[in-house]
């Protein structure tokens, strides 16, 4: 018998972002008597939510059709679109006829995915939704007969050294007839029940790519409401591949980022400076002169898209949205499906309680994923990222844009691609790879780790055990740091990772209260060694729109 507080109620939700808020609100539409709870373990919904973003709004239209009505102001429609290849001195602007179709943003809007998640969380709780911020669900339940049957948030108010302070408090157990899983890219919960289940024994490993933001507040004569820019080339090599975007908002206010893909090979790569490095191109950096940055962040996205999907479905329960790993990789959005599957969800959890069913398999999910165009989407583009990484950024892209008009006449290539390798063991030693070197930041233009975080409101309680674990942590010294060099020093967006000289020893120091939760450890470590588990509910970032 559990001594923890129970709750209990139809259904419960893991994650306040796109897809489990579009759930919520679509049970509730569907049947206002069913009793629907989502766990967030940001302190407010959208502190933790982060994306460029560029939206289809098909979701947000089938959703909630007057949402345009209701907030005028929650999106600015894109009203200019270019994609620029670059070299070290110079740009190339790609015609826009040349463009795939599937590529292109007429009819999108650019948003801060942080205030839509807000406002599709008001519409919840008007539904009558309990939406629960400061709560990490750190545990999975299983009952007697092995389904799911909800999940536990962690206990509050333990000490670094494993000791019960004096406010601790024991978790609650959140029962359900059934458990939604929308906890994003890379999820603790989501990998627990991935082996638990054996959902990826059918699939390619996920692949993913981490996104850099930063947001900035330009000169009136810099800046165009409503342009989007998306930029391949410099300043990566032929060893990594990536992009850049560049998305103008109301107020003069600028969305600038880099996505690098954690298929990298060389181990002194830096996501975050290659980001630095982008800004000072010379079509790029006349945008930030007289401009302020404001904000910035760091997540991890999932990229694999078809071949690497799981089994979306488990006894009393589903994933959705990027923990299932719906983006469409190439159109570099995935927020429209991880709201349609969010209402698949919600659909066929209702068709399910209705029946008078409950903790079994939603098999009508996949049904309804396919009908709503989210997997044939996926299945139409599922060869542009492992051709990218067979073939290197220009004969990758050269590829894409191939397959992706002859898709447009109807002539779909019929077979498919395969990507067999994780992101952890791309890296070559470092005997093997050139160290890049980046340049000082000037505190202007460019920027210092540390300098960001102050931008990203990072906060956890200082007296809590590390969410960071080292599995073996003499691996630290003989794998990362004899034949690497390191990496996660360079490829965490945060500074988490210090190996600092003290006299004649090598320390290797873990700043877990820098941590964004981008999840990127726990994704590049070569070694495998570093383990990402959630920390108390409310810690990390506090983003602001982003």
């Amino acid at each position: 018998m559990s001594n923890r507080d129970q709750m209990q109620y139809d259904v419960v939700i893991v994650g306040a972002g796109p897809a489990g808020l579009s759930a919520a609100i679509r049970l509730k539409q569907l049947n206002s008597e069913l009793s629907v709870c989502i766990l967030e373990k940001g302190a407010q919904v959208g502190a933790h939510i982060m994306s460029g973003a560029v939206i289809d709004p098909i979701g947000l239209n089938q959703l909630l059709p007057d949402w345009q009505s209701q907030q005028p102001h929650l999106a600015t429609p894109v009203s200019a679109d270019e994609f620029l290849l670059l070299d070290e001195d110079a740009s190339y602007r790609l015609p826009h006829a040349l463009l795939p179709p599937p590529l292109r943003n007429e009819g999108c809007f650019i948003v801060r995915l942080g205030e839509v998640c807000a406002f599709l969380a008001q519409e919840a709780e008007k539904l009558g939704v309990e939406i629960y911020p400061g709560f990490a669900a750190s545990e999975v339940l299983y009952n007697a007969q092995g389904a799911v049957c909800g999940i536990a948030s962690g206990d509050m108010g333990i000490a670094k050294d494993g000791s019960h302070k004096g406010d601790y408090t024991r978790g609650i157990e959140i029962l359900a007839k059934y458990t939604l899983i929308g906890e994003g890219a890379r999820g603790s919960l989501t990998g627990e029940l991935e082996a638990h289940f054996g959902l990826r024994g059918q699939s390619d490993p996920q692949h993913y790519g981490l996104g850099i933001k930063e947001v900035w507040q330009v000169a009136p004569e810099q800046h165009q409401l409503g342009k989007v820019q998306h930029a391949l080339g410099w300043p990566l090599d032929h060893d990594a591949q990536g992009g850049a975007f560049i998305y103008h908002l109301p107020n003069h206010l600028v969305a600038v980022g880099y996505v690098v893909h954690l298929n990298y090979r060389n181990p002194s790569m830096s996501p975050f400076d290659e980001l630095q490095r982008f800004k000072t191109h010379p079509s790029i950096r006349a945008l930030f002169k007289g401009g302020k940055r404001i904000a910035y962040g760091a997540r991890a996205i999932a990229e694999g898209g078809w071949q690497s999907l799981p089994q979306l479905t488990f006894p009393g329960g589903l994933l959705m949205g990027c923990a299932a790993g719906l983006l469409n990789f190439p159109r570099i959005k995935g927020v429209h499906n991880a709201m349609l599957s969010g209402m698949a969800a919600a659909q066929a959890v209702n068709t399910a309680i209705s029946a008078g069913r409950e903790h079994d398999e939603l098999s009508d999910y996949q049904i309804l994923l396919d009908s709503k165009g989210v997997l044939p989407e996926l299945h139409s583009v599922r060869n542009i990222k492992p051709a990218l990484a067979k073939l290197g950024t220009w004969a990758g892209t050269l590829y894409a844009g191939t397959e992706l008009w002859l898709a447009r006449f109807g002539m779909n290539l019929p077979w498919t691609l395969r990507s067999s390798t994780p992101d952890h063991a791309t890296l070559k030693t470092s005997r093997y790879s050139t160290p890049i070197q980046y340049p000082k930041p000037d505190g202007i233009l460019t920027f210092s780790k540390l300098d960001s975080l102050m931008l990203a409101n990072v906060s956890h309680e200082h007296d809590q055990p590390s969410h960071l674990q080292l599995l073996d942590e003499s691996k630290a010294f003989t794998v990362n740091f004899a034949e690497y060099d390191n990496p996660e020093t360079r490829y965490c967006p945060a500074g988490v990772y210090e190996m600092l000289s003290r006299r004649e020893d090598q320390v290797f120091q873990i700043n877990a209260q820098n941590c964004l939760h981008c999840k990127t450890c726990d994704i590049k470590d070569p070694s495998r060694n570093i383990r990402w588990v959630t920390p108390e509910g409310g810690g990390g970032p506090m983003y602001t729109g982003m």
